[in-house]
Formats: structure tokens, C-alpha cells, sequence
């Protein structure tokens, strides 16, 4: 049994390794371009709004915090801010109006011309997250999309999307793990570098 799940822990690893080599060489350029557009929200006043569901959700609250505290070092905090975390408003809004409306509805309340909102999504298919897209788009946000393997997303999310960074893999969690790796590369880029 122990020798099973050293191959299994191996065989995670090197997917995940290869996953991430894929992702280099397939999203760098998508990354390099939102990490242009979120600089230039910021620079001008805007902010970027992040949202998702499930472990997603959990992403945008941790990118979230990191834009606003700090990632590599000290700086001025950038305007951030994560739809998922405020319990009330979310389920006001659920209960309401409906939960396909959750993410639309904070952003028509918060969003702005020059903001910039970042979705995280590994399927692409989520209603809620399409709506927020629509939303931001409609308001003239830039909107930057983290998702699973462009080949499997539905056209939808792909139309709304300014930037797509999507990972080349189709298991949810190695997914997650290339979406956490990305956004701290976006917020890395995004954080003035030490001389």
C-alpha cells in the first residue's frame, strides 16, 4: 500500500510539473498582456474585482489580499477587492434576485469604467460568473479570465473575456494550483520592483 501511494504522489507531481510547463509556454503572453491592462487600471485610479465560486471564490480572496497587503515586499497597497467575501451581501443577493445575479449585481454596485474584473473559473460554464463578465464588459471594465483548457471553454466566456489565461488541463484541482501560481505572477508583475 505505502509503495501505491509513493507512485501516486509522484505521478501528481510530474503532472502538475508538466501542466505548469504547458502553461508557460502557452498562457505567457496572455498573463504579460493582463498584467499590462491591470497596470494601467491602477496607474489611472481603477480596481481590480475578483470573483469565483467554490475553491475559485477562495482564489480571489487570497489574490485579493495579496494585492492589497503585499506579496515579495513592502509597497503601496493596490485597489483590490474580492466579491466572495462579504456573507450577507452574497446571500441577500442569492435569495433576492438569484444567484446567477451574484457577481452581476455587486459589480453593477462597485464597477467602474477602468476597473479591471478578473474571473476565476476552471469549467468556463458557470452562470454567474458569465453574467459577472457581461456586467463588468457593459460597464467598460477590462476583464481578465482565469480558466481550464481553452479548448473545452464554451464560446461565451471566451467572447467575454478581454484576456483568457487559461491552464492546458482538465482536472479542476491542477487547474486551481496553475490559477494560484498565475495570479501571484500577475501580482508579482504588478508589484514595483526593488532596485
Amino acid at each position: 500500500m505505502s509503495e501505491q501511494r509513493r507512485k501516486q504522489i509522484e505521478q501528481a507531481c510530474e503532472a502538475l510539473s508538466d501542466a505548469s510547463r504547458r502553461f508557460a509556454e502557452l498562457a505567457t503572453d496572455d498573463l504579460l498582456a493582463s498584467v499590462r491592462t491591470c497596470r494601467t487600471a491602477l496607474d489611472s485610479g481603477g480596481k481590480l474585482v475578483l470573483f469565483g465560486n467554490g475553491g475559485s471564490a477562495s482564489q480571489a480572496q487570497h489574490l485579493a489580499a495579496e494585492f492589497v497587503t503585499r506579496l515579495r515586499h513592502d509597497r503601496p497597497a493596490m485597489a483590490a477587492m474580492a466579491l466572495t467575501a462579504d456573507a450577507a451581501v452574497m446571500t441577500s443577493i442569492a435569495n433576492d434576485l438569484g444567484y446567477e445575479r451574484l457577481f452581476a449585481r455587486q459589480i453593477e454596485s462597485v464597477g467602474r469604467a477602468g476597473d479591471v474584473a478578473i474571473a476565476f473559473s476552471t469549467s468556463g460554464h458557470s452562470p454567474n460568473v458569465l453574467a459577472g463578465l457581461a456586467k463588468a464588459r457593459s460597464l467598460g471594465m477590462a476583464t481578465v479570465s482565469f480558466l481550464g483548457d481553452r479548448g473545452e471553454m464554451p464560446a461565451k466566456v471566451l467572447d467575454r473575456s478581454d484576456h483568457a489565461i487559461c491552464v492546458p488541463a482538465t482536472d479542476s484541482a491542477t487547474i486551481q494550483e496553475l490559477h494560484l501560481l498565475a495570479g501571484h505572477l500577475l501580482c508579482e508583475l504588478l508589484e514595483p520592483q526593488r532596485p
